[in-house]
């Protein structure tokens, strides 16, 4: 029997470009010539292109340009133009949301906020409009919608970090800021802001739903590579092929965990987890703030959370003292 490793392959099928199945009457054409790339066939299919846009694909991209456009040219500015600060200090620099003051004001200020409003609605056009065009694409296919419905979790968890919830709370100030770093520090403000996010059991879900989608995952990948050598790729013919990989790969985790999954199941769990993990954040999200102010003390009271002895004397308030004093 042949043997091979599909990942490290020295192995490159190089035949006929093809171009898919006939795309109906009327829909775009695939765009570019396909070539093949040596690198890229080291991990995956070696040819590269056609690929099909269409108008949804097409506006998708002119959105998105124009959103990463907005923050860039922001970034710039703030650096006062300079190239070299812009790329010294890229992984620092924000786009930030309008100040609290201007509450849910539909487009403050440029300089106040206004920026970051525009920048938001191009880019959550740009991603919907790919959405869109993933689940057309399925379908002209003849394919499930499982890929665009796992792409809708994410897109879940992001239209409730920069849209939802700050509505919800009356204020653009609450969404995230754009930037890598800012995006960090506000991730920390806000778990300090409302008493540790740790507590709260949304996010303990969807942490749990992250790791096991590691686990699952590197479970899943490193039997297929184990198996590579006999072909354990190709699964659909290894469903029927009786003695190969696929046999061998099932026998493995019978012998270590006492039962095994099957190539269609394994894919369905995996994806579960993979999508209950930005689903359920965002619930967690969404939740605070709103529902419960301090997952600290939320904790405390339903037996989740330790109560710490108070060490310290109690000092009161100044400011609630002041008050009375003045009554």
């Amino acid at each position: 029997m042949a043997e091979y490793q599909n990942i490290f392959t020295r192995v490159q099928v190089r035949g006929p470009a093809h171009s898919g199945p006939v795309l109906p009457r009327g829909s775009w054409n695939r765009l570019g010539t396909p070539s093949y790339s040596r690198l890229l066939g080291l991990f995956g299919d070696a040819q590269i292109g056609p690929i099909y846009l269409g108008f949804t694909g097409t506006a998708s991209l002119i959105f998105g340009f124009i959103a990463i456009e907005i923050i860039g040219l922001n970034m710039w500015a703030s650096v006062d133009w300079s190239p070299i600060e812009f790329i010294r200090q890229l992984p620092w620099l924000a786009l930030e949301p309008p100040p609290p003051a201007y509450g849910i004001q539909i487009l403050p200020p440029l300089a106040q906020g206004g920026w970051w409003l525009l920048a938001g609605f191009f880019l959550t056009t740009s991603i919907l409009l790919w959405w869109v065009r993933m689940y057309r694409r399925a379908i002209a296919l003849g394919m499930g919608t499982h890929t665009a419905w796992a792409f809708a979790a994410a897109i879940w968890l992001y239209l409730v970090l920069g849209f939802i919830r700050p509505l919800l709370m009356g204020c653009w100030c609450e969404a995230v800021p754009f930037g890598i770093f800012p995006h960090l520090d506000w991730t920390a403000a806000f778990s300090i802001r409302y008493g540790n996010l740790f507590y709260n059991p949304f996010h303990m879900l969807s942490i749990a739903f992250l790791y096991g989608a590691a686990v699952l995952f590197a479970m899943h990948g490193g039997t297929i590579l184990a198996v590579s050598r006999f072909g354990g790729e190709r699964e659909v013919e290894q469903i029927t092929d009786r003695g190969t990989a696929a046999e061998r790969a099932a026998l493995f985790w019978r012998w270590t965990m006492g039962f095994n999954a099957t190539f269609e199941s394994f894919h369905r769990w995996g994806w579960w987890f993979a999508v209950l993990c930005p689903l359920v954040g965002g619930i967690g999200i969404l939740l605070t703030g709103t529902v419960v102010d301090n997952w600290y003390l939320w904790g405390v009271k339903h037996g989740i959370a330790p109560s710490y002895p108070q060490v310290f004397p109690h000092v009161p308030d100044p400011a609630a003292s002041s008050s009375l004093g003045a009554q």
